[in-house]
């Protein structure tokens, strides 16, 4: 019977057609041209916004934005249409450039940029490899990082000193008693905060925008990108706590706390508003903190999702104006969780569920052909059976050149959702053990989100890969290990021809992951091509357990579990096309400006002025309305064009199986090992002598280092390449750091 189901997995799994060559010289050279015009343009609408911002402060800065608001009341939207233009336009028309930029280069830019790919004559240091931060608060931080923190504080900084020095001008010779006038300056401190806290909430959703198109623009994949809206979060919460904590002494020193505290409508905000939005925002912070957040995951993914509450009573509290400032980078993480939340509701087809005798978990989930991805891709994936709010990232196990219809994950069994899962696959075993005539899969009904990761394939651009892997975390090399021995295989482009694996395991029970991947099967040997070097270090165990021939345990001693239910992954999301993400953004934009218009109108015709708190209110909602009403239609219309599509590639897929005889593992022929491995016992990786090494045997070139595991791992690989590139000499290379560690 396991014979039988792996004959049928091995079959699915074969890979479809090579994809087209790249595009011809002269069409790609003017596609070139319009991205580089697109960047440029974007570059400068950029650094134009972040400018402005900056300078925002000043006074001079100040007065003209003031006096050009003025200019421009007289129009349909007001003075609100300024502040929208100015503070959140930027954003949005940074969003659409970068789907034309998409649109423009297409599928082909990759292939094209490989084929061009060429390796560097000298190596040289880049800012965004560079860990410049091995161990402290933020954890590994790179040069590049390091200046983006350094500006982001010397803009609040330089925020609050600008506006206290002119508070304190304004009111230092002011006629009010000693206590009102500290009073007063407290307030005033107090709103002037709160604006570079809003400033600060316009990038803090930009991040955790999973599929956002300015992420794939800047190539900052969400498992990093999350870090930063960590970090703004932080920054952003302190300085709300501060805008509130002034407030309440500043009305304690009045005598009005409770009187302020709970009123409703107090010129054009609402301060009860404000402390329901506080307070919902402490919450959120609270336990999004490292103690609460590693202990009690779920109390911190639940709590996160009052957002919606925080974000509706910012709104009311600030009012509509105020909110124009951050509105943009909210509106683009609505436009991304309405796409994800229309992909998550497809059931995903399961093609095989794989419980290996080590206890890790194989999945391998249906995809569409036109879903594409990158290695070092990772997915969240929700299992209905085990609940249905949870969702779990993972890294996907699979190369895009393993097979155009189908991806893999691999899954450890070290909690509560990963134990049920594990449960659910053994009962089903005893089961099949006990009526051997009947097989009853197990029940998994999943849904997914993603695939996410980097737009380029960076690791094919280094000669030389150095991966350093903890555990489970050596999921993702597995995917870059079968990308480059197939690209190596069928001619491909692709620079690597050193790579060095340190997989760090605990015991010896974790070797049989490596038969996940069958490399002989993928690459013929070919050393002159490819060198590939394999050290395991195993920590606990002082010898092998057992003889040397059951050490290696091969997939065979696994069960299969064949699943079949729902389809492929959704398009929707992630890497999904270009031209219907374009239509569905600019839909979604147009109808947001219509409601607004209408609203600008019915407020001109009745000659009322709405309060400012329902303003805010009814800007919240015609954000949803537009994402909702307007850009639901174009979901809908790519939803059905990609089931067309799907289908069309589902009937192609069985015509070329029929016609395709599978080449079963007993069948092909034998080959020499392409990888030399070495299993050390009761050791751990000392990667003082390792690097040193590779750096003399690779000489004086470029050595990319990826690393996947615990956070002590990737502080003990930083600090060793921060090191060596201080004091390396003029023919040692530059290690080039890189992390793909996935922390929430």
């Amino acid at each position: 019977m396991e014979e039988l189901s792996g004959s049928a997995e091995h079959q699915y799994l074969l890979s479809s057609k090579d994809p087209a060559p790249p595009c011809s010289e002269s069409i790609a050279a003017g596609r070139i041209l319009v991205k580089w015009f697109l960047e440029m343009a974007m570059g400068l609408i950029f650094a134009a916004w972040v400018t402005f911002i900056f300078l925002f402060p000043a006074p001079l800065v100040t007065e003209l934005y003031y006096e050009w608001r003025a200019l421009t009341s007289d129009t349909i939207f007001g003075g609100n249409g300024s502040a929208f233009l100015i503070f959140s336009g930027p954003v949005l028309a940074i969003t659409i450039l970068a789907i034309a930029r998409r649109i423009v280069m297409c599928s082909r830019e990759e292939q094209f940029v490989l084929w061009k790919l060429k390796p560097a004559k000298y190596p040289r240091f880049r800012l965004s490899t560079f860990p410049v931060v091995a161990d402290g608060p933020f954890g590994v931080v790179s040069a590049a990082e390091l200046i983006g923190i350094c500006l982001v504080v010397a803009y609040v900084v330089w925020a609050i000193s600008a506006y206290t020095l002119e508070d304190l001008s304004e009111y230092s010779k002011s006629p009010l008693p000693p206590i009102l006038k500290s009073a007063t300056m407290l307030e005033f401190l107090a709103s002037r905060i709160g604006i570079v806290g809003e400033f600060c909430l316009a990038f803090l959703f930009l991040p955790v925008a999973r599929g956002s198109a300015l992420l794939r623009l800047v190539d900052i994949p969400f498992d990093r990108a999350a870090r930063y809206h960590v970090w703004l979060g932080h920054l952003t919460m302190l300085l709300f706590t501060l805008h509130g904590l002034l407030y309440v002494i500043a009305w304690a020193m009045q005598g009005t706390l409770l009187e302020e505290i709970t009123s409703w409508q107090v010129s054009d905000t609402s301060n009860f508003a404000g402390v329901i939005g506080l307070s919902v925002g402490l919450l959120m912070w609270v336990t999004s903190l490292p103690p609460v957040r590693k202990m009690q995951f779920e109390v911190f993914f639940y709590t996160h999702q009052l957002y919606i509450v925080f974000v509706i009573f910012f709104a009311m509290h600030v009012g509509d104006y105020f909110f124009t400032f951050a509105c943009g980078a909210i509106f683009l993480f609505l436009l991304d969780r309405f796409l994800r939340f229309c992909q998550s509701r497809r059931t995903v087809n399961v093609i095989s569920a794989t419980r290996l005798s080590c206890g890790i978990i194989k999945l391998v989930l249906s995809k569409p052909a036109s879903l594409r991805y990158n290695a070092l891709s990772s997915i969240f994936l929700q299992i209905r059976e085990l609940s249905w709010l949870q969702w779990h990232p993972f890294s996907v196990a699979s190369s895009p050149l393993d097979g155009k219809n189908h991806l893999s994950v691999l899954i450890k069994v070290s909690g509560e959702w990963t134990a049920k899962l594990d449960r659910n696959m053994l009962d089903n075993q005893e089961t099949c053990d006990q009526n051997e005539t009947t097989f009853l899969p197990p029940k998994i009904t999943a849904s997914v989100e993603g695939p996410y990761g980097h737009e380029f394939p960076y690791h094919l651009s280094y000669e030389n890969l150095v991966l350093v892997a903890g555990g489970i975390g050596i999921s993702p090399f597995f995917a870059i290990l079968s990308d480059i021995l197939h690209r190596v295989g069928e001619g491909k482009p692709c620079l690597t021809s050193n790579v060095l694996l340190v997989w760090a395991i605990k015991k010896s029970n974790e070797l049989p992951l490596l038969s996940t991947l069958d490399m002989e099967s993928i690459c013929a040997f070919s050393p002159d091509k490819l060198n590939l070097d394999i050290v395991i270090y195993i920590t606990q165990e002082s010898a092998p357990s057992l003889e040397e021939g059951i050490i290696i345990e091969s997939a065979e001693s696994s069960h299969v579990f064949p699943v079949s239910n729902g389809c492929g992954i959704s398009v929707l999301a992630g890497t999904g096309n270009n031209i219907w993400l374009g239509l569905y953004v600019m839909s979604s934009i147009a109808g947001f400006i219509v409601l607004m218009t209408l609203l600008e109108i019915f407020n001109l015709l009745s000659y009322t002025e709405t309060k400012s708190r329902y303003r805010g209110l009814l800007f919240v909602v015609c954000m949803l309305a537009s994402v909702i009403i307007f850009g639901g239609p174009a979901v809908f219309l790519w939803s059905c064009w990609e089931k067309r599509t799907s289908a069309v590639e589902k009937s192609e897929h069985c015509e070329q199986n029929v016609q395709t005889a599978p080449l079963m593992p007993s069948n092909l022929p034998q080959r020499e090992s392409i990888s030399s491995r070495r299993v050390l016992y009761c050791s751990r990786p000392n990667f003082q002598e390792i690097f040193g090494s590779v750096s003399d045997q690779w000489g004086h070139v470029d050595i990319g280092v990826i690393v996947c595991g615990p956070a002590t791992l990737e502080t003990s690989v930083a600090g060793e390449c921060r090191s060596r590139n201080l004091k390396r000499g003029s023919d040692s290379p530059i290690f080039h750091f890189h992390s793909h560690s996935f922390v929430l």
